[in-house]
Parts: C-alpha cells; sequence; structure tokens
C-alpha cells in the first residue's frame, strides 16, 4: 500500500489551479495505479467553482487513476478494441471510454488552431442511417484537428466560431468538396480564402457516374441475355478499378470488354480520359482546358449521367483550376479518412457522436502520448 500524503494546509482547484483553503471536510478520494492505491485527494472549496476535489499533480480532474495508467489504457486504443484493453488492464469497457475523453482532452495540442494556412474539410459516416462527422484537417501536418457531430453549414460555423475571426482570415485556401454547406460557411467567415475542390472528388463524381452507366447496360443485358449478365455483373472491379491495379483475371475481363465496344467501352474510355487530366503531369492551364473539352465530350455523349457530372464540374471550375494551381488535394485527409473507417469498424459502433469523434482525435488527431517508461526524468 502506497500512500501519497497532499500538503497540510494549501491546496489547489483543478480547475483554476489556484491555492485555496481546503474545505473543513475530510472525505477522501482513491486512485488506482495497477495494484497501488493512493490516498487521498480532499475537498476545497473554490470561489470561482464552488467544492471541488484537490488536483493531484499526478492524475487528471475528476479521474480515479493515475495520468500514467490512463496513457498506458489509451495507447492501445489506437490499435485495438476498448474490449481488449479492458479485459488486459482489468477495467470496464466504459470505463475506457471515459479514459480516452480525458486524454483527449488534455492531451490534444492547444495550439493546433494557430498559424491555419490550408486547411481541408471533409464529412465521414460513424453510423448507419445518415450519422455524420464533420473533420477539419491541416495539410501542412497532416492531422486532423478538429470535428463535430454533422455534415451542415452549422457544423462547421462551430468550427470558425471556435477558431475566432482574426485566425479565421489567415486562412489562405480550404479544399473540399463540391457540396454547397462547407463552401457557404467559408465564404462567411473566411471571405479571403481560396475554395478549393478537391481532385480526388472530381474523378469520384465522375466514376460514380460511369458506375451508373455500367448499371443501367447491366439491367438492359439482363432482359436480353440473363446468363451473359451474370458474367458481366462480376466484372464490375475490372471496369471500376484503375488499370494499373487489375490483376491477370480482370485485364483479361477489361480486354474484352473493349473488343465488345458499345456504350460500355465508350464510358469507360470517358472515365479514364478525366482521371488521366488529374494526373498531376500537366500544367493548370493545360488540365483546365482538357477538362473544358473533356465537360462538351461528355455532354455530346448521350448518356444521362456524364452529362450531369459535366454539368456539375462546369460549375465548379474556378474550385478545380484554383487546386491544381495550388497543389492542393484532400489525397492525406482521404487517408485519414481510411483510418477513421478503421476505427469505426473496429469499435463495433459507438453510443454517441462524441465517442467516436474522442477516438479520432486519439488516433489522427495531434496528440503525442509517452509511455511512463518513454518519459525523460525531470
Amino acid at each position: 500500500m502506497a500512500v501519497v500524503a497532499p500538503p497540510p494546509t494549501h491546496c489547489c482547484c483543478p480547475v483554476a489551479r489556484r491555492t485555496q483553503r481546503r474545505n473543513p471536510s475530510r472525505r477522501m478520494s482513491k486512485l488506482r495505479c495497477g495494484e497501488w492505491w493512493h490516498k487521498p485527494c480532499r475537498l476545497l472549496r473554490c470561489p470561482a467553482h464552488g467544492v471541488v476535489t484537490e488536483w493531484a499533480p499526478f492524475a487528471r480532474y475528476r479521474s480515479g487513476f493515475t495520468a500514467e495508467f490512463e496513457d498506458v489504457a489509451a495507447f492501445p486504443a489506437t490499435r485495438t478494441d476498448k474490449s481488449a484493453i479492458a479485459r488486459f488492464l482489468r477495467i470496464d469497457w466504459d470505463t475506457v471510454g471515459r479514459i480516452i475523453e480525458r486524454v483527449v482532452d488534455t492531451e490534444l495540442d492547444t495550439g493546433r488552431l494557430d498559424d491555419l494556412v490550408t486547411i481541408g474539410v471533409d464529412e465521414i459516416s460513424w453510423r448507419k442511417h445518415h450519422e455524420y462527422l464533420t473533420l477539419v484537417s491541416n495539410h501542412a501536418t497532416g492531422k486532423i484537428v478538429w470535428g463535430r457531430a454533422g455534415k451542415d453549414t452549422a457544423a462547421l460555423d462551430a468550427f470558425f466560431d471556435e477558431l475566432g475571426t482574426e485566425r479565421a482570415q489567415q486562412i489562405e485556401a480550404a479544399s473540399m468538396d463540391m457540396g454547397a454547406a462547407f463552401r457557404k460557411s467559408v465564404a462567411a467567415h473566411a471571405p479571403g480564402a481560396v475554395i478549393c475542390i478537391d481532385p480526388f472528388h472530381v474523378v469520384k463524381l465522375v466514376t460514380d457516374a460511369f458506375d451508373k452507366v455500367r448499371r443501367i447496360e447491366w439491367q438492359a443485358m439482363r432482359q436480353i441475355d440473363p446468363v451473359s449478365a451474370k458474367l458481366f455483373k462480376g466484372a464490375r472491379w475490372a471496369l471500376l478499378k484503375n488499370p494499373e491495379n487489375l490483376d491477370e483475371d480482370q485485364a483479361a475481363q477489361l480486354r474484352r470488354f473493349r473488343r465488345r465496344g458499345g456504350t460500355l467501352w465508350a464510358g469507360y474510355k470517358l472515365k479514364e480520359a478525366l482521371r488521366a487530366i488529374f494526373h498531376g503531369d500537366l500544367a493548370p492551364g493545360d488540365a483546365l482546358c482538357l477538362l473544358e473539352t473533356w465537360c462538351t465530350q461528355a455532354e455530346n455523349s448521350g448518356m444521362a449521367p456524364f452529362a450531369k457530372a459535366a454539368g456539375t464540374l462546369r460549375k465548379h471550375l474556378a474550385g478545380i483550376n484554383a487546386a491544381l494551381e495550388r497543389k492542393i488535394n484532400n489525397g492525406r485527409h482521404e487517408g485519414i479518412n481510411s483510418n477513421v473507417r478503421l476505427i469505426i469498424r473496429r469499435a463495433r459502433g459507438f453510443h454517441s457522436a462524441d465517442a467516436a469523434l474522442g477516438l479520432v482525435m486519439l488516433t489522427c488527431g495531434p496528440i503525442t502520448l509517452h509511455l511512463p517508461w518513454e518519459q525523460s526524468p525531470a
């Protein structure tokens, strides 16, 4: 049994961090660190925050564990699920979640919103039935610096409210998809920032248009030749994947589609032509000229999904050109989104958006956890 005795006459408010006279109450709290029990955090009366438990330098506010124990519990949460951590450390599953929230609250870099120049904004689903998180990343560091539940204008407005007017004026560019919600918020709070339409979402828009063409062709083939339609359906990824990533069987299927020709192959060539524009080896002016030519070809192709996609791209040519000139894209942010999806699958669901966001910030945010044996001696 190890006992850590506090100072005899004075103690500190954990919120105000000011020295106050301690409350005469002798009620004690216990702090658990493995098999050790640390006695005794007393109560004090703070003029600003009322009766609170005194601040302990070895523990976080309102925690029943030492800070080192919580760091040990939080670290594997970025690699495994909460149930494994709970079993390994002999604590409750819900306790792991609360530990993660406290670690994120105290260890998240307080200066993460300073000196933001180029940001990326995107949304990601954390639960079925259209439950989303809005995430803001710093292109300079590649870290998620802010998040909130929702994917509308109000969600991003909350980011700028926390950022403040002065820091918002420092933002020079913001990359995003072609949705109106984020663009409206950036225009209202950071009018000097250039809206950059992420090339990743441009390619995705056209790929989705081609997938609709593929489905239309497949449905038509089902009516004519059901046997061939089944083979056609199985070749989906041969058409949607990049040609350089195809295996031998998929490459053979693609060659058969080329020999067959028709609407499907015409749509495939349009998809690949647009992808080549954003390959990165063209000057911004040349890429924009080719994009306008592509939009004309898509509008005259006779395929409604491609014509609709071309109309959408024409509305955002200025933002696409800005992204090409500044060489800004959400590629790194999309990589982070892949990690977020892995976190969500590994957790097998969350009870609340705050729980999901806490684990996202712990894994992808500007947090550096030092385990007890990694900390340098004072």
